[in-house]
């Protein structure tokens, strides 16, 4: 049964979409205005006699093939993959195309316009809200930003399994602090222990 491009097309133009069917590339090319990206182009693209559903961002990220700072965009890819739902990152390293990509099989269902609509959102929204501007700076200093946000999320995510806990944890690190430090030797002597 699969999906066909007519269907993808009914879609977007519920959304109110401009688009471009390419019938015998089986895709259909559409883009929008991004925040961090001047050209947002994303193709829709079904392989399998539509049994197979894609959707992806073409050369998003430029420039990578010979930067300085290559290992750390690509780490920072696949933190972003690992972090978030769907979205994943493919690299050309012929010619060094970075590509952000949504794919699943749809064997002999059909894709529903809900699963769509989720599909295409997440594409825009993780790419060019939360991706891109932390690979742009990845790509300037060598460093992910991301990484100093995960100490955060993780501290969230223990105050909201076990509430209280944060503050357990301060107070233990607290002492733990006062049992290492060694007192300065005016103190030791009004303790008493020189």
């Amino acid at each position: 049964m699969g999906t066909t491009l007519k269907q993808i097309s009914t879609y977007l133009d519920t959304k109110g979409w401009k688009y471009k069917v390419d019938e015998a590339g089986c895709r259909i090319l559409t883009g929008v205005y991004g925040e961090h990206i001047e050209d947002f182009l994303i193709v829709i693209q079904l392989d399998e006699n539509g049994e197979f559903f894609e959707i992806f961002a073409p050369r998003v990220l430029a420039g990578v093939k010979n930067h300085p700072h290559k290992a750390a965009i690509l780490q920072t890819m696949l933190c972003i993959s690992w972090e978030t739902k769907m979205l994943q990152w493919e690299y050309d390293p012929s010619d060094g195309e970075i590509r952000a990509i949504i794919e699943f099989p749809l064997e002999d269902s059909t894709l529903t316009e809900r699963q769509f609509n989720r599909c295409l959102h997440s594409l825009v929204q993780l790419v060019d809200e939360l991706a891109l501007p932390r690979l742009k700076a990845v790509m300037e200093t060598g460093e992910d930003p991301g990484d100093l946000e995960e100490g955060e999320r993780l501290l969230l995510a223990l105050q909201e399994e076990s509430p209280g806990l944060l503050s357990v944890l301060e107070r233990a690190m607290e002492a733990r602090k006062r049992r290492g430090r060694v007192a300065p030797p005016e103190e030791m002597e009004q303790d008493g222990s020189s």
